[in-house]
């Protein structure tokens, strides 16, 4: 519920052009932010509304964040696959005009007014579909293969890298993207969480290194590493 609860937000305050409805529009008709059957959800407010949630639950359960959305996350990979192909079946959210062969049709009812001349298009729900699809099953490889090398926290936050990674390319060829004040709202979202991603990985690796006794390949977290991660319970 978080995460369509976090999802519709995103698309109230940085829609896309071709969803018709504006801002402007939901702060003159708020009601209509209930419709979600009318369509408009966005990825990464619905990310951040599932983590946020997690985070909440964690806390009032204790039990630790790191490791369950570690469990949660290849899920997620999988679900955005499944998901992506509604954009296929709605004729939405596609990219520039093509013609290669694995272009698909958009009828003229579902084209942008300036490419009405233009009838085939990059499938960009298929390319992220594949590019999760990918994040999922390196979640998982990763999982197996580097299990005595992991700490909590290393599937979230390479997923946080990986999915970024392919939506800041992929937002480079969508006919309409989200923009706010002239700037690609989606793909700045993407840099700062890679950013920040990549920067926990590091800190908490260096954190957990620090702990390992000799001898051995196992990290073992220290004292303060385990209050910090009950904080984030």
């Amino acid at each position: 519920m978080a995460g369509i609860i976090g999802a519709r937000l995103w698309h109230v305050f940085t829609p896309s052009k071709s969803m018709g409805a504006g801002g402007d529009y939901y702060l003159s008709n708020p009601i209509e932010i209930l419709m979600v059957r009318k369509g408009g959800l966005g990825i990464p407010g619905g990310i951040l509304g599932g983590i946020l949630a997690l985070m909440i639950y964690s806390r009032k359960k204790k039990i630790n964040f790191y490791t369950w959305a570690d469990v949660i996350i290849p899920g997620v990979a999988l679900a955005q696959a499944i998901g992506r192909w509604g954009n296929f079946i709605n004729q939405e959210l596609y990219g520039s005009p093509t013609d290669l062969p694995w272009a698909i049709y958009i009828d003229e009812a579902n084209r942008l007014p300036e490419y009405m001349q233009y009838s085939t298009y990059h499938p960009m729900f298929l390319y992220e579909s594949l590019w999760n699809l990918m994040n999922m099953f390196l979640l998982l490889l990763m999982e197996r293969q580097l299990k005595d090398k992991l700490i909590p926290g290393d599937l979230l936050f390479t997923y946080l890298i990986v999915y970024p990674l392919g939506r800041f390319l992929l937002e480079f060829m969508r006919l309409d993207s989200s923009l706010v004040g002239g700037v690609n709202i989606n793909q700045v979202t993407m840099v700062v969480v890679m950013i920040f991603s990549i920067v926990m990985l590091i800190i908490r690796h260096r954190k957990f290194s620090k702990q390992i006794p000799e001898g051995t390949d196992e990290v073992i977290p220290s004292e303060e590493e385990n209050e910090a991660e009950s904080e984030m319970q």
